[in-house]
This record gives structure tokens, sequence and C-alpha cells, in this order.
């Protein structure tokens, strides 16, 4: 067994080898250096923990980079991938993600390429489509679950000092070159698509050398789908994906060649493919042998004797749980992890025959490629940047080449789709080929059987796997409970006892950083003032849905764990398909630094606040359209519009909602569009957000669409604005220009140090606040923080203040929302039609500060938690007890 074999060697051989006229040093009974790329994705994680267990003195795993461009979002991805590492031990592994580094227009690759766009469309920002990434489910069963761990993630794992932090996270290429360069010969696993590890290969040709060998999961080359199929005896059954060589089951009508890793990026796959590093390909062709089978996960479930074991087991089970169909024993396949083990055993092997061997998959050479574009080659049709526009193609591709033909664009492609309900389009697809094309690639065909005939497990690494997960070797330390003597979940619940309480307020929010300041500012009104009864999460704008938990924490450690959340649609209107998505507004927020990297992570602090026993979580019943019942549907996430109905459900007879949103109108919309009516409950809606220009040089603020003249929120989901702006509500429009007037860092800073008192909460605004300031001055990523500052202005006005000496003006107003890119989201003034909105044309700057830091430093309604180092202290040490436990 892999873990448990040892090498003594009697001496240090160095052997001397001459290749391509370069001397390369290779260092015989030293530790295999890895380096894993990987998307993060369930069976990613379970295919690190299967390295970090096994012998350091054989092989030992230097580097994580995360793909960012396929089933996770770079800011939870990174976050799980340090705290796994924590978990076992291994703050040692560097962990490179994302950079801001760009491709120009002549194909020059700056450095630092994030990898969060496929490279045929990346510029030279972070902003941009899904052309490919469109495959991946957003929500349930994808993205959102993946970055969470299904809610697992930050109820299981402990969480160490290390973290994302802009501007000092260590990017992926950064980690590449420092560990590839740094030799001896360095092993690289590609476990999701290839985009940082292409990039590394075609600007840093000259350390090919230090390369040994390449293993990837992805691809299939002979395979065929086994899922998708019909019963044997089914009359009125239609087959799906069955019989495919591809497993995008979201996309088998217009691509039913690819596999997701492969067609992440396929032009990035044909440059590692074809880099002249060897190549050993784990395709469908093996994984779909080796499915997740009944017995092995009986067996795994009664083997948990680890930290790791525990954690994957229960990762797996909601995989199970939360399964689409009752399919799951012959649907879900050993990807990553099962590659982790045949590349290990290859490694092993090596030294023992010219033949590559190994204990777990059966190996044959063959010749392939990577298609990356659809013939006829040659064709400009405008699907293809490389060429469209170039009198010299990028990268100096050749006019006529196979890079040269239709590029599929998205799911809807219709060059893509047949008529048979069969897609055409081979994208992606890892084919055999004969000629200058043909790369000699070692490929696994087929999982070995295991030797033992009478065990349960059909398969021989179902046993390795199990065993090397359970060792008590290199094990995991603790999980997030252990870790502390004393720890106990606790939930704040005010009690506002006979206190009269203040308009019912519902905050709308998209997670950017300025809403999170708007929350704490609504938290420290006093409740007479404002009852806030719910926030609604609309993720359509500035962080993905899983940012979700950081609003949990916040109101934990303002002791408000009895506001619900709910989660809104993932989709601006009319632009959902299924599980996955056209993302033609939100493409507009960069991927990277200034965008949603440092959304999701709250700019690095959300890790400081303390930690809520609420989150999200993929729990669900039947009730709500599961297929099953998951084994806590109780803690299942609500959804948006099931937290509005409970509200309108408990207000006091006569009482109105006031609504206040600080992002894409896509939740309101929605509520709007309700059968029940529930939206003439609504007293009144305050709409932070919108652009009145005053003349053709007055833009809006999407900077990363320069013909646009909106603003992001009325961009973002043009559809929803108008819905709202054609319907009866009361509206208040709080625009862009109005905002720019009170975006001063250094006052609000200094009105903030200044203030007499202080609070937990206005030090964490401080922190947070100066942090942006400090960024925008180092890096041009950040040149936009004044949006965010802006947002606060709604949540002071709607405390009602007479101070601020507000004035409004009424104009008519129609949202421009015909699918025309320059004008989406633009407001439009009429003389006399449109709608009639209250807009905010003055306020008093000054007063506006004051009150904002005053309401944060105010003692009254302020945090019961000041962070996590505080809470940490808390369980270290027994009830009533004032100094941590020895």
């Amino acid at each position: 067994m892999l873990l448990q074999k040892q090498f003594y060697w009697g001496a240090l051989v160095v052997l001397v080898v001459v290749i391509g006229g370069n001397l390369q040093t290779v260092v015989e009974g030293s530790p295999r250096r890895i380096l894993l790329d990987t998307d993060v994705d369930t069976d990613d994680f379970f295919a690190l923990l299967y390295l970090l267990k096994l012998n350091r003195s054989e092989f030992q795993l230097e580097a994580v980079t995360v793909n960012a461009n396929a089933w996770t979002n770079a800011g939870h991805a990174v976050n799980q991938i340090y705290d796994l590492l924590y978990m076992m031990g291994r703050d040692d592994v560097a962990v490179g993600v994302g950079g801001e580094g760009g491709i120009l227009e002549d194909g020059t690759i700056l450095p630092n390429v994030g990898g969060y766009l496929p490279l045929i469309d990346q510029g030279t920002t972070t902003a941009g489509g899904c052309r490919y990434r469109q495959a991946i489910p957003v929500g349930s069963g994808g993205r959102l679950d993946i970055d969470t761990n299904f809610g697992i993630r930050k109820a299981f794992l402990p969480q160490g000092s290390r973290r994302y932090s802009p501007l000092r996270q260590r990017t992926a290429q950064q980690v590449m070159i420092d560990k590839i360069s740094a030799g001896p010969k360095i092993t690289v696993f590609v476990i999701g698509a290839h985009t940082n590890f292409a990039v590394f290969l075609m600007n840093n040709p000259h350390l090919k050398k230090n390369v040994e060998h390449i293993f990837v999961m992805g691809g299939g080359v002979r395979s065929k789908n086994p899922t998708g199929c019909c019963p044997k005896n089914s009359t009125s059954c239609v087959p799906e994906q069955c019989g495919d060589p591809g497993n995008l089951f979201t996309d088998y009508t217009s691509n039913p060649y690819a596999e997701f890793n492969i067609f992440g990026d396929p032009f990035a796959a044909y440059q590692v493919i074809h880099s002249g590093i060897p190549v050993t390909l784990v395709p469908l062709d093996a994984t779909n042998t080796i499915p997740i089978t009944q017995n092995f996960y009986e067996a795994f479930e009664k083997s948990q004797t680890t930290y790791e074991a525990q954690y994957s087991f229960k990762s797996l089970k909601m995989q199970h749980d939360t399964w689409f169909d009752d399919q799951f024993f012959t649907s879900y396949f050993m990807w990553d992890s099962f590659t982790s083990g045949v590349a290990v055993s290859i490694m092993q092997n090596s030294h023992k025959s010219s033949y590559p061997e190994n204990e777990f998959a059966e190996m044959e050479y063959m010749n392939i490629t990577v298609i990356t574009s659809n013939e006829p080659y040659g064709v400009s049709d405008g699907s293809n940047p490389f060429f469209d526009g170039h009198k010299v193609p990028k990268f100096n591709l050749s006019k006529n080449g196979v890079h040269s033909g239709h590029v599929q664009n998205g799911l809807r492609d219709p060059f893509c789709v047949a008529k048979n309900g069969k897609g055409k389009c081979k994208d992606g697809y890892t084919t055999e080929v004969t000629g200058s094309e043909a790369v000699r690639v070692l490929v696994a065909t087929k999982a070995k059987p295991n030797k033992d005939v009478a065990s349960p497990l059909n398969r021989e690494f179902f046993k390795s796997f199990l065993e090397v997960l359970n060792s008590p070797q290199l094990t995991g330390r603790f999980n997030f409970t252990t870790q502390f003597p004393f720890y106990k979940e606790v939930t704040y619940i005010p009690n506002f006892g006979n206190t009269k309480l203040g308009k019912p307020v519902v905050f709308d929010m998209d997670m950017s950083a300025g809403d999170f300041l708007a929350l704490l500012y609504l938290l420290k009104v006093p409740v007479e003032v404002i009852n806030l009864k719910a926030i609604l999460v609309t993720p359509t704008g500035w962080a993905n849905a899983a940012t979700i938990d950081v609003i949990y924490d916040l109101l934990h450690m303002m002791g408000r764990d009895d506001i619900p959340v709910g989660r809104g649609d993932l989709f601006a209107m009319n632009q959902s398909f299924s599980a996955v998505e056209d993302c033609k507004y939100v493409k507009a927020i960069p991927h990277g630094c200034g965008g949603l990297l440092d959304s999701d992570t709250l700019y690095g602090l959300a890790r400081d606040l303390p930690r809520s026993p609420r989150r999200y979580t993929a729990q669900n019943s039947v009730k709500y359209g599961a297929p099953r019942d998951t084994e806590n549907p109780e803690l299942r996430q609500p959804l948006a519009l099931e937290v509005w109905e409970s509200v309108v459900k408990t207000l006091d007879p006569g009482s109105k909602i006031t609504i206040l949103t600080n992002g894409p109108l896509t939740t309101l919309a929605s509520i709007i569009s309700l059968k029940n009516n529930t939206s003439s409950l609504i007293k009144e809606v305050y709409i932070v957000g919108g652009h009145i220009s005053r003349n053709e040089n007055d833009k809006g603020n999407v900077f990363s669409v320069p013909s646009s003249n909106a603003e992001f929120n009325m961009f973002l989901d043009p559809l929803a604005a108008k819905t709202v702006f054609d319907s009866s509500l009361n509206i208040t429009l709080i625009p862009l220009g109005i905002q720019h007037r009170v975006s001063s860092f250094p006052k609000i800073l200094k009105r903030l140090r200044n203030a007499k008192k202080t609070t937990p909460e206005a030090l964490f605004v401080r922190r947070l606040l100066s942090r942006l300031y400090r960024l925008q001055q180092l890096h041009h990523s950040y040149h936009h923080m004044e949006t965010f500052l802006g947002e606060l202005l709604g949540a002071v006005l709607l405390d009602g203040d007479s101070h601020l000496s507000q004035s409004f003006k009424l104009n008519h107003m129609k949202v421009f929302a015909n699918d025309i890119e320059s004008k989406n989201g633009e407001i439009l003034i009429y003389q006399d039609e449109g709608k009639l909105v209250k807009v905010l044309n003055t306020v008093n700057a000054k007063t506006y500060y004051e009150l904002f830091a005053e309401g944060l430093s105010d003692s009254k309604q302020s945090a019961v938690l000041a962070s996590f180092e505080e809470q940490k202290k808390l369980w270290q040490k027994p009830p009533n007890q004032t100094e941590p436990a020895e």
C-alpha cells in the first residue's frame, strides 16, 4: 500500500543528465516534488487529501494553485485550501490564486495572468464572459454548493492564520514560477481547467525542462458516457448524454464530445498536451469505470477514523443526498482522486521498468490532440477572438490552422446545435489523430479490479483510498470544534421587551463592501426607529451567492441571529435556462482584485468576524421540491421570496414595509411579479443606484463597458430595473451623482478616528474603509472604490435625521432594457411620461459623515462579540473563567 512503503537509501546518488544541451540535476533518494493545480471541486480535495497523506520522504506536495474559471470561485476556493492545509498541519505548502495580468491584442502575455477567463477571451482585465464556464451550474449542484462544500466547510474545517489578503496573496503564476524554477524537477498534476499551467508554459518556455511529468485528469478519448441512458424496456424515455464521448450534462445538445476540465479552456489544454513534456492522461475512459458504488459508500461510512476521512465522507454524503435523481451510484465517479492514485503509483514504480506500471489502472499509449475550434478552418464568423479583427492572428497562429475555425460561444450557439438534438461542436474533445497534430500520450483506459475478488470493494483503488485517508500517519490535527476545549454553539436573540419597534424595513443587498457597511449602520439605528425585519440577498451583482455566510457572521457579531436571510435568484431576469446562465450582464464585474475575489472575502476581512452557527447549507426536503429529504432539512437555506412572504405574514395590521435596495433589482422585481400581490404591502422603496446624466460627458460607473452610460445596479439587471420603474411602487432614487458628493475616504475616516467613543463595529468599519482607500492608492484595479462608499447613503437617509438637510426633486423616468449593451440600464428622463420618481438632489455631506461615524460609535446596540479572536478565547476557557485554560 502506497502510504506504508518505505525506501531506504544507502547513499545519495546524484545523476547529471544532459537534456537538450542543458545540465539537469536529478537527486535520487529525495522526495518526488508535486505541484497541484485544482479547481477545488469536491473530488479535487479528495485528491489533495490523498496526496497529503503519502509518505513525505517519497512524495512532497509543495504547492497548490487554484484554477479560477471552473467549478469554484477564487475567494472561496483559496480559503478552503488554506483551511484544509491548516487542518493537516501543512501550512508550509505554497498556495497561489489569481493575478491581475492580461494578454495584449498582439498576444503578449503580461506577468500574473489570473486564469479567471479562458485564454481565447483573456484581455487586459479580469472582467469577461463565460463562453465555456456557462456549462457549470451556478447554484445547487454547482458553484454555490462547491464554494461552500454544501455548507460543510465552515462547520468542519478549522481556520488558521493564512487567508486571502488583497495584493498580498501570491498569484498562481508566482507560485508556479517559484516552485518550478527552484529544482530539482517537479511533477505537475492538473485536475481542473488548464489555464494556469498553459499560461506558465507559454510565458516561461525555458522552464519546461524543470517539469518531469504532467498528470492530467480530463478529456474522453474512446469513452462512452454511461449516464443519461434509458431503461432497457422503456418505450417513452428519450436518452440524453448516453453514449457521448464527453460528460457535459448541461451541454450535450451543443457539444457531446468534451469533458468539463478540458472544455473549461480547450486552447490552454492544447498548449499543455503539445508542450513536449511527457503527459499521462486519466480521461473519462478510465473514470467511467470507477463509479462510487453503494458498497464503497457504505464501507466509507463505516471507516472514518481521521478528520480528513470524516470531512471527505460528509462531503460525499451531501453529494449523494442532494443528487438530482436516484442514479447516484452509477453517475458519480472518482475523477481526480483516482487520478492522484494512478499518478503516484506510476511515480512510485517508475524505477522498476521502462513501461509505466501502476496498481490502479490499465494503460495504453495513444496519439491524441485537443480540438479547439470546429471545421471548416479559416472562416471568420465573429466567434474566434484569436483571428477576428486581427491582420496577424494572436500568438501567430496559422490563418487556416486547427485553431482558426468556429469556436463554441455558449450553450445555445446556433452553429453547434444539430436538428437531431445532439450537438456537433467538438471544442475540448481529446480525440485520436495521426500526422503532425498527434501527441503520444499515456492514457488510462480502465480501473483495475480489486485483487481480492471476495472483497465488496470491486476496484483496487477503493481499498487504497480508504486505507490512505484513514491511516493514523500524517493525519489531520482537529476540526473546527475539537480544536477548542470548550467550544459551544451560541445563538444570540435580542429581547426588546416592551420596546415599541420602529418602521419595518427589509434590506436587499448584493453583498458588495458598501452593502456590508450599510448593513452595519442599519443594525446600529435604534430599533425604535428602524425594525430590520429581514435581509434579502441578490447574488447577481458584486459577490457570489456563497458570500451569504459573511452576512450570517456579521449578524452574529451584532447579536442579531434572529434576522432571517433569504437568497434571491442567481440570474438576472430572462438570463437563465435550467441551472446555467448567460452572463451577459455580470460579465462586467471583475473576477479578480476589486471585484468578485475581494467581495467574496470582504477584502480579506471576512475571516475576522466571529463564526455564526448559521450558514448556507445544501440541506433540503421534498417539501421544497428536492428529490429526497437530506439528513437535516431544517437547516435548509431559505429563498428570498420565502423570507419575504414570512415577513409579510408577521406585519401588524395596517403596517407596510419599507425596502432599501443596494444592488440589482432582481429580487424586488420578483416580489412585484408575485401573484399574491404582496407588493401592495410595500410602503416605499429606496433605490441606491441609477445614473441621471447631465451631459454627454457625464458617464455612469460601468467602467468595464466603456460605451455604457448606466450605473452598475441598473446595468446588472436592466429588465428587473424596468419592471420596478414600470410598477406602481413609491420610489425614492439615490442616484450616482449624489453618491459621488459623499464619497470622500479622507473625510469619513477622519470622522471615525475623531469619534469620542468607539465600538467593535466602528473599528471594523474603519479597518475596511482604510483598506479600500489604501488599495485604491496602490493599484489601478481598485480605482472604483468610491462606488462602495456611496452605497452607505441609503441607510443613513433611511434613518430620517433632519440635520441631513436633504432635498428632493421629481422626475419622470424610464429604464432602457432593450438588449443594447451601450444602453442597457440607462435612465431616461422625460417631460411628462414614464414613472414619476422622487430623486435625492442635495444632502449635507458634513452632517452625513458625522451621523455615520456617531451611529457606529454609539455603545447602544453594539457588538456582542468583537471578532473571531475574541470568540476563540471564549472557547479556550471553561464557562465563568476569565483566563484561557492551560
